[in-house]
């Protein structure tokens, strides 16, 4: 059984243009289904994958042999990527493949602490070697900083009071599961505020990417990412949330836009040109097919760079 579907699939392989012969780099492995189809149509190059999940990464080892040898997978963060491909003697590449968030596979293993809806340990670890865990952040974070990271990662309003009724609860007896968390989180907001969505999932995203570390990393591996990129590469990056979006958006801006200075001037110096062309104006969304077919694809967006010089 398919543990999770790929979303936006054939619109990101579609914009990455894969050559037979390229170097391609999938910065969020997950069970491989970009990257199969990166593989079968880069019959003569290399594939190398990341992911900081070690199931996710063996399973995806058995599907991708399947097709070809020629991959290689990192069981770790993609904040590694740049070290580890120079390590491989490689410091250019054709291609880079984000796919964020977290897998269907992660959230539908109860044991992992992903899901609001089963009761588990709080966890939450796509690295299951690292130490932090949302036990950890839940039970010794002070209430300003809870506050903090629920209301900058989760957007949720009601951060002030959720980070209150956790201190009090806490202080009779440890959180130690997910379900004990999501009771306090419901009791903490307003009914009129939870119509439109779960009462837990602000506070559970804002907790996974705290966790692992999600935005710095992914803003860092994709300035990585860019430096590495050969001319006529391509970066397509696949989000899921506001947060994510707004960093890829504010840098595809930053190293696409002509200095205002010059912009409009005729007869400008190829040399003050921007080095990258933006390939999405506008994100690419998923269709409604899609989104009937998977409905964890709703809040998807694709956006898409290439190096022109």
């Amino acid at each position: 059984m398919e543990k999770h579907i790929s979303v936006l699939k054939e619109e990101a392989i579609a914009s990455l243009h894969i050559k037979e012969d390229g170097i391609y780099v999938d910065m969020t492995l997950g069970y491989a289904g970009h990257s199969q189809e990166i593989l079968k149509r880069n019959k003569k190059g290399f594939l190398f994958a990341f992911d900081k999940d070690e199931t996710a990464c063996n399973e995806s080892s058995k599907k991708l042999s399947m097709i070809s040898s020629n991959f290689k997978i990192f069981h770790t963060g993609n904040i590694h990527m740049k070290e580890t491909l120079e390590n491989e003697g490689i410091k250019e590449v054709d291609g880079f493949l984000y796919d964020l968030g977290v897998s269907s596979a992660l959230i539908d293993e109860k044991d992992r602490g992903f899901s609001y809806m089963q009761d588990a340990r709080l966890d939450m670890r796509m690295n299951q070697d690292d130490k932090l865990t949302a036990y950890e952040i839940i039970n010794n974070y002070k209430e300003n900083e809870l506050i903090k990271i629920f209301r900058l990662y989760g957007e949720e309003k009601h951060a002030g009071r959720i980070a209150r009724n956790i201190i009090i609860a806490r202080e009779k007896k440890p959180i130690t599961t997910t379900l004990e968390l999501v009771d306090i989180i419901d009791k903490s907001i307003p009914y009129k505020d939870k119509k439109s969505s779960h009462p837990a999932k602000k506070v559970f995203q804002a907790l996974r990417i705290e966790v692992n570390h999600e935005l710095e990393e992914f803003q860092n591996s994709l300035e990585d990412a860019l430096s590495m990129l050969k001319i006529d590469g391509r970066i397509a990056v696949i989000t899921f949330h506001s947060l994510e979006d707004r960093i890829c958006k504010t840098i595809f801006k930053e190293v696409t836009e002509v200095d205002p200075v010059i912009k409009g001037l005729p007869n400008i110096d190829p040399s003050l040109l921007p080095d990258f062309e933006l390939i999405t104006k506008k994100p690419i969304l998923p269709t409604q097919m899609e989104i009937l077919n998977n409905s964890r694809s709703k809040s998807a967006k694709l956006r898409v760079i290439k190096r022109i010089k």
